[in-house]
């Protein structure tokens, strides 16, 4: 019994080095977890109140919506007493949008939207989400307005549509924007000319027409301004703004949301997908490359995730296909060019159609359509003709290989007698019809299992000529 005891205690013994190696792993792991938990824990119980700021700057994108949903989220965790949306807007796409807005609506705790700096603005889809707040402000100087919905060619160039579909589609979006603005009470009559007529207005304008509640010159003047205010929020719910000695924290955006950003941008997008679908392409024509196949792999899987995001057309991506396959034929059956500039047509409007845009304007830019369309066509037919070329090419290994090769007669070889010759550095045993001479050079004629039929190479070069 006491000898299986020690046996377990020498079993169990830890050595002194590692104990401490286990330990200091186990301190290192303790002070991550605690540098990493505390500050939402101290922020949530601090006596001051929580004033959350968040950035909508440039374009508004799926990635920028999904920031702003995060934040709202985050803000009602630490039960913050105001969300404050800083906006600098061109417009950006109306799925996007509404996402933005359905959370602004649903948000537990206030919202409040300010267009700045001096020169901002809040134009097209930023002029929704501005009349979506709880409480719209405008910095001096800055403007909104111009949301006519547009049907846009990359982002660029304005779609003509007949009257009929220009008054269902500004239908659904002055509805859209009355369906909140009425129960923010603000003024949709005015409001709905910046759909109807592309009406813009400056931030007293937008004041005295009541679709904005104040006009402050800074942010932390807003906050002083609201300080007290009771407010209506959507539900028909009253909230009273407890602000005074607030603390105001930023939500920043993360190192990830910063990469996908510029993945889902309409462009990027395109470029991805031009790139994934050529790597896959090179090394499937020319296996073993490697670097191709693993690039265009790493790209075609970056753009089939931001296609999670964008709202893509189909009609888009089956002409980049109809596309590839016309350079595919132009390569296979020349036929002088019509297959080629067809494909470059198909792509061309491929890529102008990939992304749709319905309200606001968005999608790929005609000069990175052109761009990347023109050489894609190139690469394609040139990597193509040059598999069709490789067919042609002599088999470079086995039998065939062998026949038509000059060897060397090692010992003399009788006619219809079989001896040895070297070929390629190899001995094989050979027959010929001819005598032929040691050290004399004679051509494969064919090979039978691992016998060569030859005949003097002179006799071959005079046959020829």
């Amino acid at each position: 019994m006491s000898d299986w005891f020690h046996g377990r205690k020498r079993s169990l013994y830890v050595p002194r080095a590692e104990c401490r190696a286990i330990s200091l792993l186990l301190a290192l792991c303790a002070g991550v977890i605690f540098f990493l938990m505390p500050t939402v824990a101290a922020e949530e119980h601090s006596a001051s109140p929580l004033v959350l700021e968040l950035k909508l700057d440039g374009v508004v994108d799926p990635i920028l919506a999904t920031y702003i949903d995060e934040g709202l989220a985050d803000a009602a965790d630490r039960h913050a007493a105001l969300v404050l949306i800083t906006m600098d807007t061109p417009g950006g796409l109306s799925v996007s949008m509404q996402d933005i807005i359905q959370h602004i609506l649903a948000s537990p705790v206030p919202v409040a939207v300010y267009v700045s700096p001096t020169g901002g603005r809040g134009a097209s889809a930023g002029f929704y989400i501005l009349l979506s707040a709880d409480i719209a402000a405008m910095a001096p100087g800055t403007h909104t307005g111009s949301a006519t919905p547009v049907m846009a060619i990359g982002g660029f160039l304005p779609m003509q549509i007949d009257d009929a579909f220009r008054k269902k589609i500004n239908a659904d979006a002055t509805a859209f924007l009355r369906s909140f603005t009425e129960r923010r009470g603000r003024n949709p009559v005015l409001a709905e000319k910046a759909i109807t007529e592309g009406s813009a207005f400056t931030e007293k304008e937008a004041l005295d027409g009541k679709m904005i509640d104040l006009i402050v010159s800074s942010p932390d003047e807003l906050v002083r301004q609201l300080d007290g205010r009771t407010i209506k929020r959507f539900d028909g719910s009253e909230a009273k703004l407890s602000l005074k000695n607030s603390a105001r924290t930023p939500f920043e955006l993360s190192a990830r949301q910063k990469f996908l950003a510029r993945i889902v941008e309409p462009d990027v997008f395109f470029v991805l997908l031009i790139l994934g679908v050529l790597g896959v392409y090179t090394e499937f024509t020319h296996p073993g490359v490697i670097a191709p196949g693993v690039i265009g792999g790493i790209c075609l899987i970056l753009a089939l995730y931001a296609m999670n995001f964008l709202p893509i057309n189909l009609a888009g991506v089956f002409l980049i296909l109809l596309a590839l396959a016309f350079f595919v034929l132009e390569a296979k059956a020349p036929s002088h060019g019509v297959l080629a500039l067809g494909g470059v047509v198909s792509m061309f409007l491929g890529a102008i159609f990939l992304i749709r845009s319905p309200l606001t304007p968005g999608g790929v830019s005609v000069g990175v359509a052109l761009a990347g369309t023109v050489p894609f066509a190139v690469l394609a037919v040139v990597l193509m003709r040059l598999v069709l070329r490789s067919r042609q090419w002599k088999t470079a290994t086995g039998k065939e290989e062998l026949i038509g090769s000059h060897g060397v007669a090692v010992a003399q070889l009788a006619a219809g007698a079989e001896g040895m010759i070297r070929v390629h550095g190899e001995l094989w045993r050979a027959e010929s019809s001819r005598p032929v001479q040691e050290g004399e050079t004679v051509r494969v004629l064919r090979v039978e299992g691992l016998k060569l039929y030859v005949e003097p190479a002179d006799v071959a070069v005079s046959a020829t000529k």
